[in-house]
C-alpha cells in the first residue's frame, strides 16, 4: 500500500495525490467500490450534484466544501473505472481540461482581443462549431430539466448573436404570450378548450419568463427553487400552528388557514 500523506503536509498536488491512492487502495480492497461502474454511480453522481446546489443556496460554506469533496471522488472514481479499460485515466482528463480552456481563452492565450464577457461567450461558441460540433445547441444535454434547459438555450442562442436588443421587446414578448395563454380558455364552454394548445402556449409564456429573466441577470432556476423553499417554510409553520391549536388543516377554512399564513410572511 502507497505512503498517505498526513492533511498537515499537505498542498493542492499533495492532497490530490493522496485522494488518488486512497481511490486506489478502495477500489482494490473494498467490496462496495469494487463493484462501482460508471453506471452505478451516475445517479449517485447526480444525487451529490443536486445537495452541492442546496448547500450553494442555503449559502453553508462547510457544506458546501464537503460537497465539492464528495463530487471530487466521483471525477476521481470514474476515472480510475476507466483507466482499468484502457480507455483513458484521471491524467489524461486533466490534460484534456486544460487543452480545452487554453484553446477557448485565445484573448488569454493567443492574440484575439475582446471588449466584453459577451465576445468572450461568442468567441467560445464559435470556436466549439469549428472543433465539430453541428449545431451550437448540440452542447445543451438532452435530460437537463426542461427550466434549466430553457436558458441554456437562449444562452447559447445569445452567443451567436440571435437574441432580442432591448429588454423592452423581451416583455412586450411575455405580454403577447400570456394574451395568447388567456385566449385558449377565454371559450365559454369549456369542453371546447383545446389542453394541447393551452399546453403550448404555457410552455411559450414560461419560455419567454426566462427569456426576460436573462435580461434582468436573474437565474430562473434559482428564482423558483428559493420560491419553494419559502412556501414550504410558511406551509410548515402553517402546520405548526394547525397543530398547537389541535386543528387540522383539511378541517379549516381558508380565512382560517390564511391567518396563520400571513403571520408566517411577517416573520
Amino acid at each position: 500500500m502507497a505512503l498517505i500523506p498526513p492533511p498537515h503536509a499537505s498542498t493542492p498536488a499533495t492532497s490530490f495525490e493522496r485522494l488518488l491512492t486512497i481511490m486506489d487502495d478502495l477500489r482494490l480492497n473494498c467490496p462496495w467500490d469494487k463493484k462501482q461502474t460508471l453506471e452505478s454511480l451516475r445517479h449517485l453522481t447526480i444525487e451529490e450534484v443536486y445537495e452541492l446546489s442546496d448547500s450553494i443556496l442555503a449559502a453553508d460554506m462547510p457544506e458546501i466544501r464537503k460537497e465539492l469533496g464528495d463530487i471530487m471522488l466521483h471525477l476521481v472514481f470514474y476515472s480510475r473505472i476507466a483507466s482499468e479499460g484502457n480507455h483513458f485515466n484521471i491524467t489524461d482528463v486533466l490534460n484534456g481540461i486544460c487543452e480545452k480552456l487554453i484553446n477557448r481563452h485565445p484573448h488569454i492565450y493567443s492574440d484575439v482581443e475582446v471588449n466584453d464577457e459577451n465576445d468572450v461567450k461568442r468567441n467560445w461558441e464559435q470556436i466549439k462549431l469549428k472543433e465539430g460540433n453541428k449545431s451550437v445547441l448540440g452542447g445543451v444535454p438532452a435530460s437537463l430539466p426542461a427550466l434549466v434547459k430553457a436558458s441554456r438555450i437562449q444562452e447559447k442562442a445569445r452567443g451567436v448573436g440571435f437574441d432580442w436588443e432591448e429588454k423592452s421587446q423581451v416583455w412586450a414578448k411575455v405580454e403577447e404570450e400570456l394574451q395568447e395563454f388567456k385566449n385558449e380558455f377565454n371559450a365559454e364552454d369549456e369542453t371546447t378548450i383545446d389542453h394541447e394548445r393551452a399546453e403550448g402556449e404555457f410552455g411559450d409564456l414560461l419560455f419567454s419568463l426566462i427569456n426576460y429573466a436573462r435580461f434582468i441577470n436573474i437565474n430562473p432556476e434559482d428564482a423558483l427553487e428559493k420560491t419553494n423553499r419559502k412556501f414550504i417554510k410558511r406551509f410548515q409553520y402553517l402546520e405548526s400552528k394547525a397543530a398547537e391549536n389541535g386543528q387540522q388543516l383539511h378541517n379549516m377554512s381558508l380565512a382560517e388557514m390564511d391567518t396563520f399564513w400571513e403571520e408566517a410572511k411577517k416573520l
